[in-house]
């Protein structure tokens, strides 16, 4: 993790320690901002908090609070998110929404205890009103004329996988966004609701009252919905559910945790889900990850035009003259964030046909599954990145920080 040297703090930061706790929550979440941060932690240590801010995928340190500052700025968060202030051991949730200058921050809040005390997470959400298009999501080739055409069935299972923080949530929204264009019924299921999306009717869970995925599912399935979004498939029951409603009528979205697209399929069959019944309602899957993209304005270009083969899987998809320079960050930089500016999705879309019904139906592996769809021509992870790294998008080195171990052996 990156730290700050105290010296070269901004003065505001400098000075926290010497803030009520609102204002040194604002200057943290004014920095975090500013600086397009994702998430924001909190860790407690013996004697002070140190405060860290997760951006373009990399964690670096803040700010150091003092033992007492700390304290007070997360009592202030889990008091204001709604959280049980006098539970210090059990893991806790909330939602909190602070104003910071002209800005609403939508955060979902985390707590936990730890050796030296409590730590808070904060995930810091997309402001409203700033849901992405499916063609800014970062898909390449024909991935996003796959995806749109998946989502026009009328009905089915969509599965979205790829591990926390990978971009599922903002997927999904796209293809809410996509779908909502007025003919179609629309209700999700959410944990938290991360977004309002006018028109569609939105739920959230409630495990205090005992309404969690499973019990709205069954609730929403008889107000006629045509297209269901489930923020996740966490149990048996949900998936069987999920995979009945897709069976009969609907079109079903919803999310796993699994690194490969081919994973997801045994990820539900892991679940209980009958092979011939997943099969049958099956339209496709898309795994994803967040690759970092270089700065026009500091990338360095690197002639490869003497190593021809470097693209040659992914020719088909290069307008003539790429594929002869790739570029990657100003090396002479020791900031490791030099030269990106921001992420966009890496993506994986196995579509199913009806040879892939068959080989799910029959229960067939991870790996069989992958190769096959790969020998129809699927942008595995690795071929989506080289299509990126081809067109100056990102550089190399982000295909060993991203793509799953399994699949950059399967490549090789």
């Amino acid at each position: 993790m990156a730290t700050a040297n105290p010296t070269d703090l901004p003065t505001d930061l400098a000075t926290i320690n010497e803030q009520e706790p609102r204002g040194a929550l604002d200057i943290v979440l004014r920095h975090a901002v500013q600086l397009g941060a994702s998430d924001v932690f909190f860790h407690c240590n013996p004697n002070h908090y140190v405060v860290s801010v997760r951006r373009l995928g990399t964690v670096q340190q803040l700010v150091v609070l003092s033992g007492d500052s700390g304290v007070q700025a997360v009592n202030l968060i889990k008091s204001s998110a709604g959280m049980d202030l006098s539970e210090r051991r059990q893991p806790q949730d909330g939602r909190w929404v602070h104003q910071v200058d002209d800005l609403s921050v939508n955060c979902r809040v985390n707590s936990i205890g730890t050796l030296h005390g409590e730590d808070v997470v904060l995930r810091v959400l997309p402001t409203a009103g700033s849901n992405k298009k499916l063609d800014q999501l970062g898909f390449v080739g024909d991935q996003l004329q796959n995806l749109k055409s998946m989502l026009n069935s009328g009905s089915g299972l969509l599965l979205v996988t790829g591990p926390t923080g990978a971009g599922k949530s903002t997927t999904l929204y796209a293809c809410l966004e996509h779908l909502n264009n007025g003919t179609r019924a629309i209700n999700t299921l959410e944990d938290p609701i991360e977004h309002v999306i006018k028109g569609i009717r939105q739920s959230q869970i409630q495990p205090k009252i005992g309404l969690g995925f499973l019990e709205l599912l069954r609730g929403v399935l008889r107000q006629s919905p045509d297209t269901i979004m489930i923020g996740e498939i966490r149990d048996e029951e949900t998936a069987r559910t999920a995979v009945r409603a897709a069976n009969s009528g609907h079109l079903v979205l919803t999310t796993l945790h699994s690194p490969l697209a081919a994973g997801a399929v045994q990820s539900m069959l892991a679940f209980g889900v009958n092979p011939y019944f997943l099969s049958n309602c099956l339209l496709g899957i898309v795994a994803q990850r967040l690759i970092r993209e270089l700065s026009d304005d500091s990338k360095q270009m690197f002639d490869v035009s003497h190593s021809p083969e470097t693209f040659a899987e992914i020719k088909s998809y290069l307008d003539p003259g790429e594929g002869n320079v790739i570029y990657g960050p100003d090396e002479s930089d020791q900031d490791s964030l030099a030269g990106y500016v921001a992420q966009s999705g890496l993506f994986e879309i196995l579509m199913v046909d009806r040879q892939m019904k068959e080989l799910i139906a029959a229960g067939s592996s991870a790996t069989t599954i992958h190769a096959a769809a790969k020998e129809k021509g699927m942008l595995d992870f690795s071929r989506a990145a080289l299509l990126k790294v081809a067109k100056g998008r990102t550089g190399v080195e982000e295909m060993g920080r991203v793509i799953p171990t399994l699949e950059l052996a399967d490549y090789e």
